[in-house]
């Protein structure tokens, strides 16, 4: 079988280079090429098993877990898109840490200890299976443009946090998602769509857009319109406002 890597040296120049490969599966075909047929190939993977999301590419232009994937002749293997390129299929991650600090979600949170019951725990135990492949943020078109973009991960683990009853003061979380956030998602689905642990992040958002509302804020991309004004003395609409 035979696949292409889109392969990135130092100087992030990039060359698709075919191999021939007999293992069906991603991870293991590469694993193959590096022992066996090219040692400099540059690659990540953690627990094999998809849980650490570590070895997250893209086949054919689209998001999948290297240890899940099954492969096809011809397939081309990709970096995740959106991140800068360190070699071949391994990026820099470090945006991360930076959108968590950016949209007040530390470790070091302080708690109320609230009682907690089962469908407590249940309403945030989807957001909280978040792996960090960096899936949402490789398909996000708004994280593309603009990197200020606090994107799928940060707003899905804001949810978390915001319906945890142990989360000390919500209303934090709520106002750092305004700007850079919530209402710069176009809710295409393509961060649901590529997600291997299922999270809904365009359901997630909305939430949030909901909850803010509730709190008294508004998206600031929503025009209005004086209908009052645009309509002539006839009745009839007047485009041009006049």
């Amino acid at each position: 079988m035979k696949i292409s890597i889109k392969r990135f040296n130092q100087n992030e120049e990039s060359f698709i280079k075919e191999y021939e490969v007999k293992n069906q599966n991603l991870l293991q075909s590469l694993i193959e090429i590096r022992n066996n047929l090219d040692a400099t190939l540059t690659f990540r993977c953690g627990c094999k098993s998809g849980v650490c999301g570590s070895c997250a590419v893209r086949v054919n232009g689209v998001e999948k877990l290297a240890c899940k994937t099954q492969i096809n002749d011809n397939d081309l293997i990709e970096p995740i898109k959106n991140c800068k390129v360190i070699k071949d299929l391994v990026v820099d991650v470090s945006h991360e840490t930076l959108l968590i600090k950016e949209s007040n979600l530390s470790i070091n949170e302080e708690y109320i200890y609230n009682e907690i019951n089962k469908e407590d725990i249940k309403s945030i135990d989807l957001q909280s299976n978040c792996i960090l492949c960096n899936s949402c943020y490789s398909s996000c078109p708004i994280y593309e443009v603009n990197k200020k973009f606090l994107g799928p991960f940060a707003l899905t683990r804001a949810l978390r946090y915001v319906k945890d009853k142990k989360t000390f003061n919500s209303s934090i979380i709520i106002d750092s998602i305004q700007s850079n956030g919530i209402w710069d998602c176009t809710l295409c689905s393509s961060c649901t769509l590529v997600c291997p642990q299922g999270i809904d992040s365009k359901s997630d958002i909305m939430q949030l857009q909901n909850l803010s509302v509730q709190k008294g804020y508004s998206n600031p991309y929503r025009q209005n319109f004086d209908f009052n004004s645009e309509f002539d003395n006839f009745g009839g609409f007047n485009p041009n406002g006049f």
